[in-house]
């Protein structure tokens, strides 16, 4: 059972990863909810309680860093709502029609057609837009670097 486990856990694992990038896959809540079906179907032999609400709690760091990273980015270059929006919008709206390229140019498009549904100039439009970009990047990092750890960190529990 604790090879059925961990395979799934994994696959868990992977998918949580992949929403690093794709807005639309819940990847923090994916990686721990791996965690927990290990857990259930080992019968919680090596990760506690303590474990799971840390984990939780990385979890609700992903989502607040994703949330503000794309709005800090926005706002220090003068953004709005409509810039943040937009290129969530983007994101989503890119990957259907541009595939993975859609990651990066939908939520450029977003956020500059964003800032000009807010009656922003073009050139604003699109200085806003890289702000937002790089707001977005940076909190992209940074949810992936916080996956990780929260993956290394299930390993650790497991194991030592």
């Amino acid at each position: 059972m604790h090879v059925f486990a961990m395979i799934l856990a994994v696959l868990f694992f992977i998918a949580g990863l992949a929403g690093s990038f794709l807005p639309v896959i819940p990847g923090a809540i994916l990686i721990w909810v791996g965690m927990l079906v290990y857990g259930i179907l080992t019968k919680f032999a090596t990760l506690g309680t303590a474990f799971f609400i840390g984990q939780a709690l990385a979890a609700a760091l992903v989502y607040s860093v994703d949330y503000l990273a794309g709005a800090y980015g926005a706002k220090r270059f003068g953004g709005s709502q409509y810039a943040f929006y937009g290129s969530i919008i983007g994101t989503v709206v890119g990957l259907i029609f541009l595939g993975p390229a859609g990651i990066i140019f939908g939520p450029f498009a977003g956020a500059i057609i964003g800032e000009l549904l807010n009656q922003k100039p073009l050139d604003e439009a699109f200085r806003i837009s890289v702000g937002t970009m790089l707001g977005l990047l940076s909190g992209t990092i940074i949810k992936l670097v916080i996956q990780i750890i929260m993956i290394i960190w299930f390993f650790w529990a497991i194991y030592y």
